[in-house]
Order: structure tokens, then sequence, then C-alpha cells
């Protein structure tokens, strides 16, 4: 079975900083997507930042750039999601999230909170 282990999240003071980590197992596969969504409470999920390694590209949703750090580790299947300055609209649920070929496996979600 696929795992997704998350960790970080909590509770931050507007401008302040949080670090996420995921790491993942139980699938077999040099070509996927992983990183990183989040759901507000009454809004849909939204991705926020991932890695395709299919051809190497990062993505980062618009809100977040200049402000958010992705990395990852391919060898070791885990990324990491570095959230400066923060402010209370990045307040979520946020959910690793990794997909190859037609296979989607979820992590169980990490609250941020930041408060204004």
């Amino acid at each position: 079975d696929v795992q997704l282990q998350a960790s970080g999240g909590g509770l931050v003071q507007a401008g302040g900083s949080l670090r996420l980590s995921c790491a993942a197992s139980g699938f077999t596969s040099d070509d996927y997507s992983i990183g990183w969504f989040r759901q507000a409470p009454g809004k849909e999920r939204e991705g926020v930042s991932c890695i395709s390694y299919r051809d190497g590209s990062t993505y980062y949703e618009n809100s977040v750039k200049g402000r958010f750090t992705f990395s990852s580790e391919k060898a070791k299947n885990t990324v990491s999601l570095q959230m400066d300055r923060l402010k209370p609209e990045d307040t979520a649920l946020y959910y690793c999230n990794v997909a190859w070929g037609s296979n989607n496996a979820w992590g169980q979600g990490t609250l941020v909170t930041v408060s204004s």
C-alpha cells in the first residue's frame, strides 16, 4: 500500500515560518509527481507546490511564489515545503499527494493556522 507520512504544521503568527515534510512509500515508479495541496474552510482543495519527475519541473501556486520553497529528495521519496512570511490566508489543511500513471494517493492532512 502507498503511504504518505506528513509532518509539520501548527500555529504561527502572520509573518512567521513553518516547514512541512512528507515521506512517501509503497510505490515503484520513476515517473511521478509529488507535492502539496491545501484546503481552507469553505474552499476547494488547491495545488500549492509540486515537482514532476517526468520533466523535472516545479510548480508553485501564484500566491505562494517567493514565500514558499519546495524541496525534494527523489532517492528517499521525500519532499518538504518551507513556508515563510506566512499570511492568515495560508490557513488550511495541507495534504501531501503523489500521482503516478492513473494512480493518486493522499496523506493525512496537517493543519497550518496563521493568526493575524
